[in-house]
C-alpha cells in the first residue's frame, strides 16, 4: 500500500499575518503534482511550514503522512518519515564538503535511533551509492569534494538539491521553484534529474511559476493557489493554461479568492 501526505484545512501565520487560510491535498506516492498561483499566493509558504520551519507558525490543521501528524515534528523527524524539500535558495555552508553532509544526512534519516557521537553510515558502502548517484545524474565525481554550494553556480546548487533527493530517496519531495533563475539548459538538467528520480515510490510536489519543470515530468493533478487557498484542481492540461494566459481565467472563476488577494495587495502597498 502507497504511503499518503494529506494536509488538512491548514492555516499558517508568519508574523501574526494570515497567509495559508485553510489548505487542503492530498498525495501519494508515485504522483507528480504541480502547485502554480501568483506571487504571493502562499506556495513557498506551504513549503516551509510542511517541513517545520519556525518562521512558519501553524495556527489550525493538520499534515500528515500515513496518519502521524507532523505538525508538532522538527524538521529532523519529519525528514526522518520520508518528507524532502528543495529549497528555491539553498544555503552556502563553506568548510563542510558535499560528501561529508550528504553521509551525515543519509545516516540520520535512514537511522533515527543514532545517538550523537555514534558511527556513520560505513564509508566505503557510501562511496559507492553516492558515485553511483552521480553517475546516474551525470555528475562529476569531483562535485563531492566541493564546498556545500560555496562557489556553486545556480544551476549547479539546484543539481546538488536533486543529488540530495536521490540519495535520501524520501517518500515525498517538495520542490519549491527549483527552476528559479536557471536558463533553459539548467533547467532541463534539473527536470531531467527529477524523472530519472520520480517512480512508484516518490510522491513529488513541484511547486513553480512556469511550465518548463514539467516537460519532463507531467503532472497528473495540477493545484492553483489563491489567496492562501488551493481554489482549483486539474491536470497537466490546466498547467499548460495558466502557461499560456496567466491567472485571468483563476480569478474570473474564483472571484471571493480574487477579491481577497486584491485587498491583501492593498494592503501591502499602504
Amino acid at each position: 500500500m502507497s504511503s499518503l501526505l494529506r494536509i488538512d484545512d491548514l492555516h499558517v501565520n508568519v508574523e501574526e499575518t494570515p497567509i495559508l487560510k485553510g489548505v487542503n491535498l492530498e498525495i501519494r506516492q508515485g504522483e507528480i503534482h504541480a502547485l502554480m498561483g501568483p506571487n504571493g499566493s502562499g506556495k513557498s509558504t506551504l513549503a516551509f511550514a510542511m517541513m517545520g520551519h519556525p518562521k512558519y507558525e501553524i495556527t489550525g490543521g493538520s499534515i500528515e503522512i500515513d496518519g502521524v501528524n507532523l505538525v508538532e515534528l522538527d524538521p529532523n523527524e519529519r525528514a526522518r518519515l520520508g518528507l524532502f524539500l528543495a529549497f528555491q535558495y539553498p544555503v552556502t555552508i563553506p568548510g563542510v564538503k558535499v560528501a561529508d553532509f550528504l553521509r551525515h544526512a543519509v545516516t540520520n534519516v535512514r537511522n533515527p535511533d543514532r545517538k550523537e557521537g555514534e558511527n556513520l553510515i560505513p564509508m566505503r558502502e557510501f562511496r559507492k551509492e553516492l558515485r553511483s548517484k552521480m553517475e546516474e545524474l551525470g555528475m562529476d565525481i569531483e562535485f563531492a569534494r566541493r564546498y556545500l554550494n560555496d562557489g556553486f553556480s545556480g544551476g549547479e546548487k539546484k543539481r546538488m538539491e536533486i543529488l540530495q533527493l536521490a540519495m535520501l530517496n524520501p517518500k515525498f519531495a517538495i520542490l519549491d521553484e527549483t527552476d528559479s533563475g536557471l536558463d533553459s539548459d539548467a533547467v532541463r538538467v534539473v527536470s531531467e534529474g527529477v524523472a530519472k528520480l520520480s517512480g512508484d515510490q516518490m510522491g513529488v510536489l513541484i511547486i513553480t511559476h512556469h511550465e518548463r519543470l514539467l516537460e519532463f515530468n507531467t503532472p497528473q493533478f495540477t493545484h492553483v493557489m489563491l489567496a492562501g487557498r488551493v481554489v482549483e484542481t486539474g491536470d497537466a492540461s490546466l498547467a499548460a493554461e495558466l502557461h499560456n494566459q496567466g491567472y485571468a481565467g483563476v480569478r474570473e472563476r474564483h472571484p471571493i479568492a480574487a477579491a481577497e488577494e486584491e485587498k491583501a495587495a492593498e494592503h501591502v502597498a499602504g
